[in-house]
């Protein structure tokens, strides 16, 4: 998925040097994370755990935590529909990721299909997915549900807008929402970026996908290790939850590949639901008893900007503002750690001490 930056949408106008607007206590912070999601969250903990002193509010809209790294039951099933593991190629993840798994809250999946040689080990959360998210967020102060329907600067800080009328100041803001929706949020404040990151963010595309969580009415014929990838055609993954150690009965998850998702992605859910579910029956070896769709629009980044995350600040007079996310440092869970860790480095850099 292309998105193009239209002409205006991010102006070039200067600061509002405006006074900050009178708040009380509760709607003041050191730094606002937009979003928290897996980046969110890493950038969040990782400023934590470098500066006690500092206060930090993460506002995401969604009503749970991690983003892409969700989770959904169906009665007595229970689903990864978003990302569906981790691989580590950073040294510093794999520690991280070590981490996870000695406060049991991920493990080792597999490193390899049947007849296939060993590649790199792929890691679940523990329940689920979520489970890392959860993980991360202990001890910060999150606002779920929660719509950012603006964000401007004023002289020394930032005004962050929330749906409902509620206002929060800060001193940094990091923003970690897709590129096209955080886009749209700068646009909303006359937020001025650099022409050189204006080039920056038109160059990243994302990739929808569509996925189908469905029940079962007896295990599936799926080979161990419960994982099945599929190079052509409208399905391009298939997973055993039940196997996978995360459902308790017979559940499958159904990723549809990025051509179809993007054909299909505004065409009645149900309906194409029922499409991929008879796609992917001759795999399974059993019937469908339920089944539910959701559409992840940002699924996936197929074009990364090189850097881990983005100064947007820079060759502004802004305040610190910071872009993350897996768009700035590949599209894995793995990348979108390193981006937050990323941003956490860049903010308490230039964050300005507290007069």
């Amino acid at each position: 998925m292309k998105f193009n930056i239209a002409p205006g949408a991010v102006k070039q106008n200067p600061v509002n040097h405006t006074k900050i607007p009178t708040m009380s206590s509760e709607q003041q912070t050191d730094i606002v994370i937009i979003g928290a999601g897996l980046a969110g969250l890493s950038a969040a903990s990782d400023i934590s755990s470098k500066n006690t002193q500092l206060n930090i509010t993460l506002v995401d809209k969604g009503r749970g935590l991690g983003g892409r790294l969700a989770g959904r039951r169906i009665k007595d099933a229970t689903f990864d529909h978003g990302a569906q593991f981790m691989t580590t190629r950073d040294a510093k993840f794999a520690a991280q990721v070590q981490k996870w798994i000695d406060a049991g809250v991920a493990e080792k999946w597999y490193s390899s299909f049947p007849g296939q040689s060993n590649s790199h080990a792929r890691y679940r959360g523990k329940p689920t997915m979520t489970g890392i998210a959860k993980h991360l967020a202990k001890g910060l102060n999150i606002k779920l549900s929660t719509t950012v329907t603006s964000v401007y600067a004023v002289n020394n800080g930032w005004v962050t807008e929330l749906d409902g009328g509620g206002k929060i100041f800060s001193r940094g803001l990091i923003i970690t929402s897709p590129v096209p929706q955080t886009l749209t949020l700068l646009a909303s404040g006359n937020i001025s970026l650099s022409l050189n990151n204006q080039e920056r963010l038109q160059r990243i595309e994302y990739e929808s996908c569509i996925a189908v969580m469905a029940t079962l009415d007896q295990p599936s014929k799926i080979s161990a290790p419960g994982a099945l990838a599929i190079s052509d055609g409208p399905i391009a993954w298939i997973s055993d939850n039940q196997q996978k150690g995360v459902s308790q009965i017979p559940a499958i998850t159904i990723h549809a590949s990025g051509d179809y998702s993007a054909e299909h992605f505004n065409h009645d859910r149900m309906s194409i639901g029922q499409q991929l579910v008879n796609l992917a029956l001759p795999y399974l070896g059993a019937a469908v008893t339920d089944f539910q769709v959701h559409g992840w629009r940002y699924s996936k980044p197929i074009a990364v900007d090189n850097n881990p995350c983005m100064l947007a600040c820079e060759s502004t007079d802004l305040p610190p503002l910071i872009l993350a996310g897996d768009a700035f440092a590949g599209p894995r869970v793995e990348g979108a750690v390193l981006s937050g860790w990323a941003a956490a480095e860049a903010m308490l850099k230039r964050l300005p001490r507290n007069s």
